[in-house]
């Protein structure tokens, strides 16, 4: 049983190698193990994350340059990236179905051209409507195909064993390289001027194109192969009928008749608010507001991104170990604690309480994705991908919300104070949604009574 199992994790130990007389494989073979191909697919996957990442860093940096060039409001700003991060989330569930009908390559690659389109192209703008057709529709479309419901999908499919460890490392690598790129950026945009960062990221998303082409496939069964961890005959399963879309709304209309969903979906959506949507767009600008350089606050934001990675994937390492509903409502609690006190902290020197604020908000950043999508494929089974989808859809949904409404709160108060306290008492809603998940839960697991 043990050497099976092993045969199972590993594939084929010998390549026409000799045998003892008992049938039994020789020492050396036994020390040269396959790699699983599900490990170099998560490679993969990882890095086309990164690199489509790498778009969603630019706004930050580079609303400041765009307003002194050609003089748009902040309100004009903020729409085009609320744009960008509506159809981020809008997009994904409809990806995930695409992925379904026509194959997790196809899609991945023509996603990353079209953050290259919209990166590349921006350097010719002129008018405001250009900053958001580039930035809001194109890019938006682009970084939406890649998003988490891309996660979602790989790890369920490739992945039955360290399936929430894998889910938290990839989900560290799109959110954390969005962040590690600020430095880089503002650099870029500081030396050189805010037209050279945005050709980087074309670039740089054009380079993952033939990596994706090459390495990645849709399914084990493909090569013969089943899931990491799994038992039984590779077996590969038949592609939906109909189209993309149909797939999308069906599902969405069947989860929609559970508590579960929305209470997922409004957590999440407060997730988005209080990450990509507030801190994500206007750290820099606040930090700004009170006396911070720019490439110090891309700083800051960077260390969110490292201390992200560590946090994510401990977030997985638990979602295998502990209720993830439990895990929810502790990181929606401590979020909101942090966001609280954060207006307090901002110092043009970054002092040891600011970077307290960092280290802790980046371990916090995205520990919500392995347990969120664990949670969806726990209540939804095979259609979990599409409803994380869904639920995704909500988080950049708030991001949106956010994004605008914090830029509009700064044109009228004069700061982001008011932002910040909003959000912190949003994230304790989120934490009581998450937990009344666990009491439907536990609902469901008493027994009925038994007539006399």
């Amino acid at each position: 049983m043990a050497r099976s199992l092993h045969m199972l994790a590993f594939g084929p130990l010998v390549r026409g190698g000799p045998r003892t007389e008992a049938g039994s494989v020789t020492q050396t073979q036994l020390t040269r193990p396959r790699l699983h191909r599900a490990w170099v697919v998560a490679a993969v996957a990882f890095v086309a994350l990164v690199g489509a990442a790498g778009f969603r860093a630019t706004p930050g940096v580079l609303i400041n340059p765009l307003q002194q060039e050609f003089g748009w409001p902040l309100g004009t700003l903020s729409l085009a990236v609320s744009i960008n991060l509506l159809l981020f989330g809008l997009t994904s569930p409809f990806a995930a179905a695409l992925m379904e009908r026509f194959g997790v390559r196809r899609v991945v690659a023509c996603a990353l051209a079209l953050v290259a389109a919209g990166s590349g192209l921006t350097v010719f703008m002129t008018a405001s409507w250009q900053l958001v057709l580039l930035w809001g529709v194109l890019v938006g479309l682009g970084t939406g195909s890649m998003a988490l419901a891309f996660v979602a999908t790989i790890t369920t499919r490739w992945f039955v064993k360290q399936r929430g460890v894998v889910t938290g490392v990839l989900t560290a690598g799109s959110a954390a390289g969005q962040l590690v790129f600020l430095p880089l950026q503002a650099l870029l945009v500081e030396q050189y001027g805010w037209r050279w960062a945005a050709l980087a990221v074309a670039l740089g998303a054009l380079a993952v194109v033939p990596l994706v082409l090459g390495l990645l496939r849709d399914h084990p069964a493909e090569l013969g192969l089943t899931a990491y961890g799994a038992t039984g005959a590779p077996e590969l399963p038949p592609r939906p009928a109909g189209g993309a879309a149909k797939r999308a709304l069906s599902v969405l209309a069947t989860a929609a008749r559970t508590k579960a969903f929305w209470f997922l979906a409004i957590g999440f959506a407060i997730c988005g608010m209080s990450t990509n949507g507030l801190v994500g767009t206007h750290f820099i600008p606040a930090a700004h507001d009170h006396g911070m350089p720019t490439t110090t606050a891309a700083g800051l934001l960077a260390l969110v991104g490292v201390f992200d990675i560590a946090g994510t994937v401990l977030s997985g390492w638990l979602t295998d170990r502990v209720d993830s509903r439990l895990l929810l409502g502790a990181y929606y609690l401590l979020r909101g604690v942090s966001l609280f006190v954060l207006p307090s902290l901002f110092d043009a020197s970054a002092g040891p309480s600011m970077l307290v604020f960092i280290i802790f908000y980046g371990l916090d950043w995205v520990a919500t994705v392995p347990p969120t999508v664990a949670l969806c494929r726990e209540h939804f089974g095979q259609d979990g991908p599409v409803v994380f989808g869904w639920v995704f859809a909500a988080h950049q949904v708030g991001a949106a919300i956010a994004a605008t409404g914090a830029g509009l709160l700064r044109e009228h108060l004069g700061n982001y104070t008011a932002s910040w306290y909003l959000a912190a008492g949003l994230c304790m809603i989120a934490a009581v949604a998450s937990m009344m998940i666990t009491t439907l839960r536990a609902k469901r697991s008493v027994p009925a009574p038994v007539a006399p």
